[in-house]
Parts: structure tokens; sequence; C-alpha cells
């Protein structure tokens, strides 16, 4: 795949390996199908912002823990779990995995990078169509009862307003399309997975879409579709993103880590948090008990699994 080249010369702190990932994401979102409108999602109290009628402003959603609960490709995961893409060894260290993630409150690269690999492996050899297929399905099973309908209204308020909304995710690009269309977005910014002639290589363009990548991303979209990026919006949980979420004039920390939560109150970024009882003492009841659904889940898998042998 040819990377875009719209970047004007400037000092990055990217690497070009973050270049090439962000220029790939856009290249990738801009030539998929447009998405088709969804029902309006319940209203949140009428803000001043967004600027209705604003051709040139848009919004940027991190996806993981900020328009969705959990990570993205752990859900995906389980579904191709269920599909006997893999062994329930798999599956209980896709469920650790899960679990990690929500207990740290925030995406550790190290681990992040695990699972990458992980899925990536997965995935080989396979073909980029019987995956997009899959991925509906998934989404239906696993992701769509997961959406926080605070974060999902906010979208809404953008498109309402006659904005472009955007995804912009670690996630592959295939599952961020499948969800933004389902959500009636515009479109997806992910890491795009290389493939030959349709088939998965088990390797990535550049690097996954993650900190300054997403930055480099949003960049190059936003010069391809002539959008003003300080009358632009970004929402994030992570202070991983807070390269992307200094691009805009609007940022907004959702369900933010520690990090993410200091930093936004140092600049004065509005914050937003939709986890029940801001996860009572780092994760909370409803959010433990979440975390050990999933691994008892993968346990009883396992368990079932070894009984059956």
């Amino acid at each position: 795949m040819a990377a875009l080249r719209w970047l004007t010369p400037r000092k990055r702190s990217a690497t070009a390996r973050s270049v090439l990932a962000g220029e790939a994401a856009a290249e990738a979102a801009l030539a998929a199908p447009a998405a088709s409108p969804a029902k309006k999602a319940a209203r949140i109290s009428a803000p001043a912002f967004p600027v209705v009628g604003d051709p040139h402003a848009a919004a940027f959603f991190d996806l993981d823990n900020t328009v969705m609960q959990g990570a993205a490709i752990f859900h995906f995961g389980r579904g191709l779990y269920k599909r006997k893409f893999f062994r329930s060894r798999d599956l209980a260290r896709f469920a650790w995995q899960q679990a990690y993630f929500r207990i740290a409150g925030s995406e550790d690269p190290e681990h992040m990078q695990d699972v990458r690999e992980s899925a990536l492996s997965i995935v080989k050899g396979h073909r980029v169509e019987e995956l997009m297929s899959i991925g509906e399905e998934i989404y239906d099973e696993y992701m769509a009862g997961k959406i926080w309908p605070g974060t999902r209204a906010l979208a809404q308020a953008h498109l309402d307003a006659g904005q472009r909304v955007w995804l912009v995710t670690a996630a592959p690009v295939e599952t961020a399309t499948i969800i933004a269309r389902r959500l009636g977005l515009t479109g997806a910014l992910g890491t795009v997975a290389e493939h030959v002639d349709g088939v998965y290589t088990g390797r990535l363009v550049g690097e996954p879409l993650h900190g300054p990548a997403k930055a480099e991303a949003v960049r190059a979209l936003a010069v391809a579709e002539g959008l003003e990026l300080s009358r632009c919006a970004a929402y994030s949980d992570s202070s991983n993103d807070i390269p992307m979420l200094s691009l805009v004039g609007h940022p907004y920390a959702i369900n933010p880590d520690t990090r993410l939560r200091k930093h936004a109150r140092e600049m004065g970024w509005r914050l937003r948090d939709y986890r029940t009882g801001r996860k009572a003492a780092k994760i909370g009841i409803p959010a433990a008990a979440g975390v050990g659904a999933v691994a008892g889940g993968a346990a009883a898998a396992v368990a079932l699994q070894r009984r059956r042998r």
C-alpha cells in the first residue's frame, strides 16, 4: 500500500513508522464505503458545542474504554474462539488480557503489543472478506451491548450538527470500520494489517495506530478532508492519546485514566466519566464483577474442553 504524502514539513515527535501507520490508516479510512445513517441515540443536555453547520469541523473518538467498554480486539478474540480459530489456552490468555486492561484502566504499550502479535498470528493466512463477515457477527454478539450511551450521544450531537465523526483506534481498521458503520459514524482510522491478494500476511503496515501514530492519522485525514483542527474535537480515555487530543481545539477526556485526568485538569480540558461509581476506588464492584465474568467464562471453557478430551 502506497503511503499518503499529505503532511507538510514540520518537526515531528512521531517516528517514521508512526507516520507510515497514520497515513496508511487515513488512506484506508478514505477508501472505505460511507456509513449509512443510524437511528439517533438518546440525547444528553444540549451543549453550546458542537457548532452547527461548520463544514471544516469534525470529531475524532478513541474506541477502547471511550466509545466501548473494554478493548475491541479482546471481544473480537472471543468471537474468533467461538468459531474455532484458536484453542482454549489462547482464550484464557485473551480473558486475562481483557481483565488486566480493565483493572489497570490504561493501555500498557508492551501489554498491548503482545495482544496485537497474538491477533496477527491468528488471522495470518485468512482472507480479508472472511474476517469482515465474521466481524459483523461478532459485533452483534459481543460489542453492541458494550457501547457507552453517553459517548454515543456525544458522537450523535456532532452528526446532528452536520459534522463528520471518525473512530481513531489501535484496533484493526476492519473491526473499527464495522463499529463505525453500525453506529452511523462517518468512518474509522485503525491499525492496517498487510494483505496480499486479499490474504493477511501477519504483518502490519508501519506500526499499530497508537499514541503519536493516531495524531499523524488525524492530521493526514484533516488535510485530505479540508478540516481545520482548531475547530475539531477529540475524545479519549487514555493518556497515550494526549498527542491526538492536543491537535484539536476541543479536547475531551472521557472515562480518563489517572494521568489523563490530571493533564486534562491542568490544561482546562473538559471531562466526562460514564463509569459506574468512578470505578469505586480504581475498579469498583460492578466493573470487578465484569472482570470475574470474563475470567470465569474463560476458565469454564478451558475446563469443559479438558473434560471433552
